[in-house]
């Protein structure tokens, strides 16, 4: 408080007086400093870092409930060579899957109550253990009500002291005899995942491709502190619940590639009807063989019937979202990508493709619903049928829901802890400039263009119908597959190429100089200060977006440790590419930990065989000195606070405030 001055309380006096109303007097203002200075000597909180997790919900709820392997380290210092590995396996997947994991004990087990009062007292250590970096006052406020009191006891308790054993024993026995061990053990398993990760990242693309991004989100709803860094595939969703066509068309056809129709139609509520009809109808004679959905990834097994429909419910939903994006390239010439219309480019007599004067062969020339003299018009039909479906997305109250999460607790980028989060890209020029973006009439480049791209999605979804509005609508299109799009960056979306030509030159999407660029330490240097991140040891960029291919000796690690891409192949349909089932970081008070994950069996086995995800760790950084609160962010707001208080206390004690009763 010395270097406090009579000038600075009396500049700050109206905010000191604000103040008093929630510290009175002295003793609540001391009160508080002394809590604020104990948490800032606490450990700080364990960082939990996921992206590209595309709907595979078993697996990201799994290592959710793993903390990436943080459970089991707890367990093995806990018990190290006092518990046989089984048992230290049973108790891992316990932890896990309470609920699941005692119905099998139920089954099996001759004398409950003495596996009861084992587990009880061992869960008790794991909690202890757990719960030691928080203040009490945190750890209350994650308690069940129910069972809030006892566990206080347990865990504040030691057993080691003589006069204290008997009491510990005493309270298990009776949650035993009373018969609320099995929802005291769902509870402090509970618990002990809430208290293993203080924060989650999510950095992108939690949809498509997987059967169960709708799941994902109610999972992240439900979450106690998490924040998303909004990926390409999530904006896309954002777009079409927006009511953007272009989107919703795009939405579809991924569901209908990948054979995923319970994010939709389970999760959503989305009636797929009209366009299954309309399907059948048009290509009742048409194979759509190349529109075969993807079924290595598909989220159930579908009969020969069922398939068939969804591939003609494929072709359809591709065409009309070919010229549903021709309308936006019509209407937003600024956008430069009249390259991407390719329509007007087939000769549909000869069945060809002619681009640039050669002409190419098509996969498919069965194009009923294309006039030849204006390839790019809906036919009423498919005007109707999209009238129908953009009022069954604008219509869904969970989609709504999980949208309004997203912008919540979402953004194009996050800054914690000298850590930048963004999905994608940073689009920059050859020589390492950032790249100026023209949108409307200004010209935006690094953190503004991200900052710009962030407002026109809240304004695609929040705004009320204007110009500005339908602008915005647009734009996140763009930010799907736009070249110069900060969460895409690439010089096209080949999706034409990719269904209807053979020639691989011609699918071939070219990166921004970006992601080369990245390899460069003095590169992340510049991004890291554009962001108003001081460069350092302990500054990085974290991307996902472009899976690593660790199979082809790809490294995750870039920049000699500066930026780190945590997309392994979390999705199924990477997973042949990578050669993993993808990573995830943890940022613990001991360092920086890579963890590379191996294909998750599924949950069933997980629970009856106790397979957990084979993991392995790679220290990325290792403090000799523990990090502690005040060297967070959280901490640096701490400290402004006790300033203020400080202030505040020379202010009741110079008369300038006077204390409240």
């Amino acid at each position: 408080m010395g270097n406090i001055t009579s000038e600075s309380i009396v500049s700050d006096l109206r905010y000191l007086q604000l103040l008093s109303r929630s510290f009175p007097t002295i003793a609540d203002a001391s009160t508080e400093i002394i809590n604020l200075e104990a948490i800032l000597n606490l450990p700080k909180g364990t960082e939990h870092f996921l992206t590209d997790v595309h709907g595979e919900y078993e697996a990201f709820q799994h290592v959710l409930k793993n903390g990436s392997g943080a459970v089991k380290r707890k367990v093995n210092e806990i018990f190290g060579h006092t518990l046989r590995e089984s048992e230290k396996k049973e108790l891992c997947t316990l932890i896990y899957y309470p609920e699941e994991k005692l119905q099998l004990v139920k089954a099996r087990e001759t004398d409950l109550d003495d596996w009861y009062q084992i587990t009880l007292n061992q869960l008790v250590k794991v909690c202890q253990n757990v719960s030691s970096k928080y203040t009490r006052s945190k750890v209350r406020k994650s308690l069940p009500e129910e069972f809030s009191y006892i566990i206080q006891e347990l865990l504040h308790e030691s057993s080691v002291d003589p006069n204290k054993y008997a009491y510990i024993n005493v309270i298990i026995s009776t949650i035993i005899s009373t018969k609320r061990a099995d929802d005291f053990i769902i509870a402090m398993c509970n618990l002990i995942q809430r208290l293993t990760i203080d924060s989650l990242h999510i950095v992108g693309d939690i949809y498509d491709r997987g059967p169960g991004a709708h799941i994902i989100m109610d999972t992240l709803c439900d979450y106690h502190k998490f924040d998303i860094q909004w990926g390409n595939h999530d904006i896309l969703w954002m777009g079409a619940a927006s009511g953007n066509e272009a989107c919703i068309a795009n939405v579809i056809r991924m569901s209908m590639r990948y054979a995923n129709l319970a994010t939709l139609e389970d999760g959503y509520g989305i009636n797929l009807l009209p366009l299954a009809t309309f399907a059948m109808d048009t290509y009742a004679d048409d194979p759509c063989t190349i529109f075969t959905p993807k079924m290595n990834f598909a989220d159930g097994s579908y009969n020969d019937k069922t398939l068939r429909l969804i591939t003609q419910m494929h072709k359809a939903i591709t065409i009309i979202q070919l010229k549903l994006e021709a309308a936006i390239i019509d209407r937003r010439p600024e956008f430069g990508m009249q390259n991407r219309k390719l329509l007007h480019l087939i000769d549909y007599e000869r069945g060809t493709f002619v681009c640039e004067g050669k002409e190419y062969e098509l996969c498919d020339t069965n194009f009923p619903t294309i006039d030849p003299n204006d390839p790019y018009r809906l036919t009423d039909e498919e005007r109707d049928l999209m009238d129908k479906i953009h009022a069954s997305f604008m219509n869904s109250e969970k989609l709504k829901k999980h949208m309004h999460c997203l912008f919540r607790r979402g953004g194009m980028f996050q800054v914690c802890n000298s850590n930048l989060l963004y999905h994608a890209s940073i689009p920059m020029n050859e020589d390492g400039s950032f790249r100026h973006v023209r949108i409307g009439q200004k010209e935006y480049w690094g953190r503004k263009l991200l900052l710009k791209a962030d407002q026109l999605i809240r304004t695609a979804y929040f705004d009320e119908e204007s110009e500005e509005k339908q602008f915005a609508q647009d734009y996140v299109w763009y930010m799907w597959c736009g070249p110069d799009a900060p969460s895409f960056d690439k010089d096209k979306m080949a999706t034409f190429e990719r269904y209807f030509l053979k020639d691989k030159e011609l699918q071939k999407e070219t990166k921004g100089f970006y992601y080369t660029l990245r390899n460069r330490a003095d590169i992340c240097d510049n991004i890291l200060k554009e962001f108003g991140v001081e460069p350092g040891p302990h500054s990085h960029i974290i991307n996902g977006h472009v899976p690593v291919k660790t199979i082809k000796g790809e490294k995750p690690i870039k920049a000699d440790g500066k930026l780190l891409v945590i997309d392994g192949g979390f999705s199924k349909a990477y997973q042949p590419e990578t050669g993993i089932a993808g990573y995830t970081l943890v940022y613990h008070s001991h360092g920086l930990q890579l963890v590379q994950h191996e294909p998750f069996q599924s949950r069933q086995k997980a629970i009856e065989e106790g397979l957990d995800i084979k993991s392995t760790t790679f220290v990325i950084e290792f403090n000799s000195q523990r990090m502690m609160v005040k060297d967070t962010d959280k901490g640096k707001i701490l400290q402004t606070q006790i300033c203020d208080l400080e202030k505040l206390l020379v202010a009741y004690r110079t008369g300038l405030i006077k204390e409240k009763e």
